[in-house]
């Protein structure tokens, strides 16, 4: 009997799920990008509300340590929202948390609650 090696566990795949190996991945042309207009911002509007990403796949990670303290007002505001009909996981609160938390900043600067939180840290 034989195992899979860590190779064929761990290697990409391509977006629209067939399977191929890193060597292919070289080897196929790059596609061709279709025309389409850059999103600019127009001078002068206000950047578009910061929203969290709730439940999709996500490429980058990020251990953030945290205090028993802290950890346990995350898992009452999960249970809160629980008994509110609304269940998430640790990750989706968090990402929310640091959504409001950067559209806060964008809106209000320098006044903003993250601004203070962290002057007076």
């Amino acid at each position: 009997m034989s195992l899979p090696s860590a190779d064929d566990l761990f290697r990409p795949t391509s977006p629209d799920g067939s399977d191929r190996s890193p060597g292919e991945a070289a080897e196929r042309p790059a596609e061709q990008a279709v025309d389409q207009p850059a999103d600019q911002p127009v001078h002068g509007a206000r950047p578009a509300p910061r929203r969290p990403s709730g439940r999709v796949r996500h490429d980058e990670k990020m251990t953030v340590y945290v205090t028993s303290e802290e950890l346990h007002d995350l898992e009452q505001a999960r249970l809160t929202l629980r008994r509110t009909g609304l269940t998430v996981d640790r990750g989706r609160l968090v990402r929310a948390a640091i959504a409001l938390a950067l559209a806060g900043y964008e809106q209000d600067g320098e006044d903003s609650a993250l601004v203070q939180r962290l002057r007076d840290a």
